[in-house]
C-alpha cells in the first residue's frame, strides 16, 4: 500500500479491513493500533477498483495544487460484504451541547460577570461561533461552547478569534471556553492564548440542583 501526496507513506503486505463509506472516505485499518486508521482518505474522493475480482484499489482526491493518491495491493480477499446503514445512522449533535448553547444563552453571566448576549451561532467565514456577548466595559466576547473543553476546541476557538480581529470592530474581542468540563490540557493552552475557561453544569444552570458550596480562607 501507497500513499502519495504531500508525504509519501508505505505500508507492507499485510492482513487488513478495508472500509468503504457511501460518502466517498476511505479507511485502511489493521488489528493494532485501536480505533485509528493506519491510513485513510477524508471525501470527496473518487475510488477505482482494478480487476474483477479487483487486484487494486486506487483512492485519488484533488488537495489544492496537487493530488492525494492511495494505492492498495489486494492480494485475496477474505470477506466483502455491504451494509446499508440508512438515514437514521446519521450522528446527531450530543444533546448536552446543544441544551447547554441554550441555556447559557438565556444566562450569559455565567460564563462570566456582567456578560449579555448580542446574537447566537454570530457567522464567521470558518464558521458559526456558538454565542456573542458583551462584558460589563462592553467589549466584545466569543464563546464557544462545549460537552467538554479540549486542545482542539482551544484551538477552534482560536482560528474564530483570529477571523474575528480582521474586523477593527472586533479588534479587541477575547474569547471565553464554557464547557461542563475543561481538559488541563485545554487550560493550560487557553491560558496561553490569552483565552478564558469556564466549567458549567447543566443541573444548576437549569436551577435542578443547587451549586456546589465553597469554603474560602
Amino acid at each position: 500500500m501507497r500513499y502519495s501526496g504531500r508525504v509519501t507513506a508505505l505500508l507492507p503486505m499485510a492482513l487488513r479491513l478495508i472500509m468503504v463509506k457511501e460518502d466517498g472516505s476511505v479507511m485502511v485499518h489493521a488489528d493494532t493500533g485501536g480505533y485509528k486508521p493506519q491510513n485513510w482518505m477524508t471525501p470527496p474522493a473518487v475510488i477505482e477498483e482494478i480487476g474483477s475480482p479487483p487486484t487494486q484499489i486506487v483512492v485519488r482526491k484533488r488537495a489544492g495544487a496537487t493530488e492525494d493518491r492511495l494505492d492498495i495491493e489486494v492480494d485475496a480477499v477474505l470477506s466483502d460484504v455491504v451494509h446499508d446503514m440508512g438515514e437514521a445512522a446519521a450522528l446527531e449533535k450530543d444533546g448536552v451541547e446543544r441544551d447547554l448553547q441554550e441555556a447559557l444563552a438565556a444566562a450569559p453571566e455565567h460564563c462570566g460577570d456582567g456578560f449579555r448576549l448580542v446574537r447566537r451561532e454570530w457567522p464567521t467565514d470558518i464558521g458559526p461561533v456558538d454565542l456573542m456577548c458583551r462584558d460589563g466595559e462592553d467589549e466584545y466576547v466569543a464563546v464557544e461552547i462545549k460537552r467538554i473543553g479540549t486542545i482542539d476546541a482551544v484551538e477552534q476557538l482560536t482560528r474564530y478569534l483570529e477571523r474575528l480581529r480582521v474586523d477593527p470592530a472586533f479588534a479587541s474581542c477575547r474569547g471565553v471556553l464554557a464547557a461542563q468540563s475543561v481538559k488541563p490540557q485545554a487550560r493550560v493552552l487557553a491560558e496561553a492564548r490569552g483565552i478564558d475557561w469556564v466549567e458549567i453544569d447543566l443541573a444548576v444552570l437549569r436551577g435542578e440542583r443547587e451549586p456546589a458550596l465553597v469554603l474560602f480562607p
